[in-house]
């Protein structure tokens, strides 16, 4: 999600941080290593490989939770990209947690899903059941889109995500392909000469699926800009000072993209998504 353990206290939620591998060595986000040391094992080519929170540190980040609180409303990563959710919605299944915990799947990750977690605390503070949360966050699950700028295809190669002779045509083109993350799934949304190109054509895009697939929402001001960066403190603040341009008068929630979706994106990524305000029932 983005989330920092900051800034989940400020927001006051719990964050379970995600799992990862470098090398043989396990390590937790914003927990046993920094973004900064991340990054530079991954410029350095270390083998990054994601994993998902086991089942025994899932239950006891609820039995913790379940302490203080009768219900919970769990907003994993999209179903589509770990088998975190599925785990997660099974466990919920079971006797301690049934009627208890209420897993949301509603396909975000990133920035997106940063702004899930908010969406669902105005929800509470309007006085919705967790029950009813759920349900909302899951009915407005295909209610955003998210594009994605990498600098370098090395990453998505490592990923399998292409092949290694695009990946080497690439580079001897200096193509920088922008990816479009839509309910659950990434795929390749255009191959871009230069990243100047690469970030336009990604606010064009954010552009016209605002005023076409988003129209009615963005009329109402029901619709929420969201950035996020792998990418350096001073690309990052220009990335956003190019989407404040182009979108005057919006606010944005800009994110660092979390580790485990940096190691597939690579350092210097920049991505803009929106998500719309969840229906009410």
């Amino acid at each position: 999600s983005g989330i920092t353990r900051k800034e989940a206290e400020r927001l006051g939620v719990g964050v379970l941080p995600m799992p990862f591998y470098i090398g043989e060595e396990c390590y937790y986000e914003d927990v046993s290593i920094s973004r900064a040391e991340f990054l530079a094992k991954l410029a350095q080519g270390a083998e990054v490989s994601t994993s998902q929170p086991s089942p025994a540190s899932v239950m006891a980040f609820w039995d913790d939770a379940l302490k203080e609180y009768e219900q919970i409303v769990y907003i994993p990563i999209s179903s589509g990209l770990s088998g975190s959710c599925a785990a997660a919605a099974a466990l919920a299944r079971e006797d301690a947690y049934e009627g208890r915990v209420f897993v949301v799947d509603n396909g975000r990750v990133s920035a997106p899903q940063h702004r899930a977690v908010l969406d669902a605390l105005e929800l509470v503070e309007e006085g919705y059941s967790a029950v009813e949360i759920r349900d909302i966050l899951e009915a407005a699950r295909d209610q955003m889109v998210i594009y994605v700028g990498v600098e370098t295809l090395k990453y998505l190669k490592r990923g399998g995500r292409i092949s290694p002779a695009t990946a080497a045509l690439g580079t001897v083109l200096h193509i920088k392909p922008v990816l479009k993350f839509d309910v659950g799934t990434l795929d390749t949304f255009q191959k871009c000469r230069g990243f100047g190109k690469a970030k336009k054509t990604m606010l064009e895009a954010m552009r016209h699926d605002l005023e076409t697939q988003w129209k009615a929402y963005y009329d109402r001001g029901e619709v929420s800009l969201l950035a996020a960066s792998s990418a350096s403190p001073e690309a990052t603040k220009e990335w956003v000072q190019e989407i404040r341009r182009e979108f005057p008068g919006m606010g944005i929630l800009c994110d660092e993209l979390s580790l485990g979706v940096s190691c597939h994106i690579g350092p210097g990524g920049l991505g803009i998504a929106c998500s719309c305000r969840p229906k009410r029932t």
